[in-house]
C-alpha cells in the first residue's frame, strides 16, 4: 500500500485513473505485473469477509442457543448411592436470557465492524477523480504484494498517470530488520 497525492497546479481540471496506475515489479531480470487493487476490489473483499463473518457469528449464536435450551437440566447422587435427574425451569431462562443477550452482542459487533470496515475504505482509499484547478485529493493506492525474492531486495516501478502526465516511482524493498 502506498499513500498517493495529487494536486492540480494547471488551469484546467486533470483527470486521474486507478485503471491507468501501473505497478511492475523487476525480478531476476524479467519484469512481472503487479495488479492494481481498486476501491471496488476490496469493497467486495470486505463484503465476502462481511459474509463469512456473518455465517460464523450465526453458527456461534446457534450453538450458544442450543446450549442454553439444554440449561437447567441436572443430574445428582445421593450419599445411599442413588441417582437421579432434576430440571430447573429458572436455571433455563436465565442460561436462555444470557444466551439472547450475547448473541444480539456478537450479531451487533459483526454488523459495527462490518460498517466501520467500509467507511475507511470509503475515506481513505483513492478512487477515480477529476481534480479542478487548485484541488488536492489523495489516498491510499493498493497493489498485489510482490513476489517473494527469497529475503531478497525487491525492486519494482509504479506509473501514476495524472491527465496527460505520468510520474514513475521507483520502489526498492530490503527485507525486513535490515
Amino acid at each position: 500500500m502506498f499513500i498517493v497525492g495529487i494536486n492540480n497546479l494547471s488551469k484546467q481540471p486533470v483527470d486521474f485513473r486507478v485503471a491507468q496506475v501501473e505497478a511492475v515489479q523487476h525480478a531476476a531480470g524479467s519484469d512481472f505485473e503487479m495488479k492494481v487493487v481498486t476501491y471496488e476490489m476490496l469493497v467486495q473483499e470486505e463484503r465476502n469477509r462481511q459474509v463469512a463473518a456473518a455465517l460464523l457469528t450465526g453458527l456461534a449464536a446457534g450453538a450458544n442457543a442450543y446450549s442454553a435450551s439444554h440449561a437447567g437440566h441436572g443430574s445428582y447422587t445421593t450419599p445411599s448411592g442413588r441417582t437421579g435427574t432434576f430440571y430447573s425451569p429458572t436455571a433455563a431462562v436465565i442460561a436462555q436470557n444470557n444466551a439472547a443477550v450475547q448473541n444480539e452482542a456478537m450479531i451487533a459487533a459483526t454488523v459495527e465492524t462490518g460498517q466501520r470496515n467500509m467507511a475507511v475504505l470509503e475515506q481513505s482509499v483513492i478512487k477515480d477523480n477529476t481534480l479542478m484547478p487548485g484541488e488536492w485529493y489523495g489516498g491510499q493506492l493498493h497493489v498485489a504484494p510482490p513476489t517473494d525474492q527469497a529475503g531478497a531486495q525487491k525492486s519494482y516501478t509504479i506509473v501514476i498517470a495524472v491527465g496527460t502526465e505520468r510520474h514513475v516511482v521507483e520502489v526498492a524493498q530490503g527485507p525486513p530488520g535490515v
